[in-house]
C-alpha cells in the first residue's frame, strides 16, 4: 500500500487524506463517559456446528496488574507465571493430572526461562510429564496460546488445555554491544595467553554502550507510540478526544473494581512483601490533568500522551479450557463457548494498529453474525487514539472500499456495549497476558449482563490482529 503518511506530506500539507475523509464526523466520548448497558440483544441461535467438538472455558484468572517498577519488580516472569497457575488451580480445583497440555505467552523473554510455561508449570507442580510450551505474538501472544489450544482440542489431541500468558518489564533482557557480545564469545574459545592479549587488544570503550530493549518494530524502526500519533493525526483524532476516552476507560474500571465486578484478579502474596490483590494502574482524573501533559513520541505537535496511553505492566493470566463434554463429565459448569476466530495482518507501517477493523468483519462473516448480535465487545486498548481510529475505520464505507477490498463498512461498537469495566488503559497491559483478559472479561460481562455473544479483537506488532467470538454458557 503506498504510504499515506508520504501522500501527505506530498498532497496535502499540515493535513492528511484520511484526516480530511474522517475530520467531518468527528467521535466524542464525553457524552457517553458512564453510558449504562443498553437492552441486550438477544439470540436464539447457537454457533455449535455439525460433527464439532464444543469448546469451553471453564474459568479463568490473572494476579492484579501492575504498573511495572511496583511490587512484581524483584521476581522473574515464572515467578507471575506460576501464580497464576496456582490461583487458577486454587479457583477450578482441577487435578494437576488431568491437564494435557499447558501453553502459555510472552513477548519479551527472560534468557534462563526462555520456555516460561514450562518452568511456571513446574513450579505450580504440575506432573513434569504434562508438556508445556511457550508462544509469541506479540499483543495477542495470550490469543495465540487460547487458540492453539482450542485446535488441539479440536483435532482430538487433549482434552483438557490450560493456556495463558505472563510478560514482567520491571527486569528486561539488556545485551551488550554485538562488537562486545563477539569479542567476549571469541574469548571464551581463546586457548592461549597471546590469543586473549590480542583479542583485548581490540577492545574500544563504545563496546560497552549496552543495547537496550525498545517497543518499536523491526521493519520500521518505529515505536508504537509514533505509530499510534500518526495514525490519531490520520483520522483526526484530537488529543481532547484521546483524553476523553482514556478518562472513560479509568472511570469505568475503577467502578467494576470498587463493584467487584473484576472477578477474575485472584491475590498473589509476593515473597518477602504484602500480598496484592487489585490492579494499581487505574487512576481515574479529570480532563484539565490530562490536557496538561505533553506529547510522549512525536514532539511537540503529537497528540499522544502518557495517560492516553496504556503502561508498561507486569502481569500474568491463566485459563482452563476444555472439550464440553469433559467439562461436563467432571461436574463443571462453564462459563463461555470459544468460538470462531480470525489472525489478520496488515501493512505495520501505516496500519499497525488496524488489526480489530480487518479482524472484525472476517470473524463475524465467519460465524454468520453482525454487529447487532454482539452483546459484550472487548478491545485490547493500546492507545486511546487507537480505539478511536479503529472506530472510524470501521465506521467508513470509503475506508472499507479502499482499503479492506469490502463493499461497506462493517459499523463501529456502540460504546454502551465497549469495554465496560475498563480496558488496557486503566487496568494495564502485560504484553503475553492480556488476551486471556480481553476473554475473560467477555465471558462474565456476558453471564453479569445476560447476553449472548462476546466479541475480542486486538492489535499487535508487525502489523497484526486477532478476533474472536464467545458465546455465553446456558444458565
Amino acid at each position: 500500500m503506498t504510504s499515506i503518511l508520504t501522500y501527505t506530506f506530498k498532497n496535502l500539507p499540515n493535513t492528511s487524506k484520511w484526516a480530511l475523509r474522517f475530520s467531518v464526523r468527528p467521535l466524542s466520548c464525553s457524552s457517553q463517559l458512564l453510558a449504562a448497558p443498553a437492552a441486550q440483544t438477544k439470540s436464539k441461535k447457537t454457533l455449535a456446528k455439525p460433527n464439532m467438538r464444543n469448546i469451553v472455558v471453564v474459568d479463568g484468572v490473572r494476579i492484579p496488574f501492575l504498573l511495572s517498577g511496583t511490587s512484581y519488580k524483584d521476581l522473574m516472569p515464572h515467578d507471575l507465571a506460576r501464580a497464576a497457575l496456582l490461583g487458577l488451580l486454587h479457583r477450578t480445583n482441577i487435578p494437576k493430572e488431568v491437564v494435557d497440555y499447558v501453553i502459555f505467552g510472552t513477548v519479551i523473554q527472560e534468557v534462563k526461562t526462555s520456555n516460561v510455561a514450562r518452568e511456571a508449570a513446574l513450579g505450580a507442580g504440575f506432573s513434569d510429564k504434562t508438556p508445556a510450551h511457550t508462544v509469541t505474538m506479540a499483543c495477542i501472544s495470550a490469543n495465540q496460546a487460547m487458540t492453539t489450544g482450542v485446535g488441539l482440542i479440536a483435532a482430538g489431541q487433549s482434552d483438557v488445555i490450560v493456556a495463558g500468558g505472563v510478560e514482567l518489564m520491571s527486569d528486561v533482557p539488556i545485551r551488550h554491544s554485538r562488537k562486545m557480545r563477539k569479542m567476549m564469545l571469541e574469548l571464551n574459545k581463546a586457548k592461549t595467553l597471546g590469543q586473549r592479549l590480542s583479542l583485548i587488544s581490540k577492545f574500544r570503550f563504545n563496546f560497552l554502550a549496552p543495547e537496550l530493549p525498545a517497543v518499536a518494530e523491526f521493519s520500521t524502526s518505529e515505536t508504537m507510540g509514533h505509530s499510534a500519533d500518526r495514525l490519531a493525526a490520520a483520522f483526526a483524532i484530537s488529543q481532547r478526544e484521546q483524553d476523553e476516552y482514556a478518562l472513560r476507560s479509568h472511570s469505568l474500571a475503577k467502578k467494576a473494581q470498587d463493584e467487584g465486578l473484576l472477578s477474575d484478579v485472584v491475590p498473589f502474596k509476593v515473597p518477602g512483601k504484602d500480598t496484592v490483590t487489585k490492579d494499581n494502574g487505574i487512576r481515574p482524573s479529570s480532563l484539565e490533568q490530562l490536557a496538561k501533559l505533553k506529547p510522549a513520541f512525536v514532539k511537540p505537535y503529537g497528540t499522544v500522551t502518557a495517560a492516553n496511553s496504556s503502561f508498561l505492566t507486569d502481569g500474568a493470566s491463566a485459563m482452563l479450557i476444555m472439550a464440553e463434554e469433559k467439562a461436563l463429565a467432571m461436574g463443571y459448569k462453564p462459563k463461555a463457548y470459544l468460538r470462531d476466530f480470525v489472525y489478520v495482518s496488515q501493512d505495520p507501517k501505516d496500519q499497525l494498529l488496524l488489526g480489530p477493523t480487518y479482524a472484525t468483519p472476517k470473524v463475524l462473516e465467519k460465524a454468520g453474525l453482525t454487529m447487532n448480535d454482539i452483546d459484550a465487545f472487548e478491545f485490547h486498548e493500546a492507545f486511546a487514539g487507537q480505539i478511536l481510529a479503529n472506530f472510524k475505520a470501521m465506521d467508513s464505507d470509503w475506508f472499507a472500499k479502499n482499503y479492506m477490498g469490502r463493499k461497506s463498512k462493517v459499523g463501529s461498537p456502540p460504546l454502551e456495549k465497549f469495554n465496560n469495566w475498563g480496558g488496557s488503559l486503566s487496568l494495564g497491559h502485560p504484553f503475553g497476558a492480556t488476551g486471556c483478559r480481553l476473554v475473560m472479561a467477555a465471558a462474565n460481562r456476558l453471564q453479569k449482563e445476560g447476553g449472548q455473544f462476546g466479541l475480542v479483537a486486538a492489535c499487535a506488532a508487525g502489523g497484526q490482529g486477532h478476533a474472536m467470538i464467545v458465546e455465553a454458557y446456558p444458565k
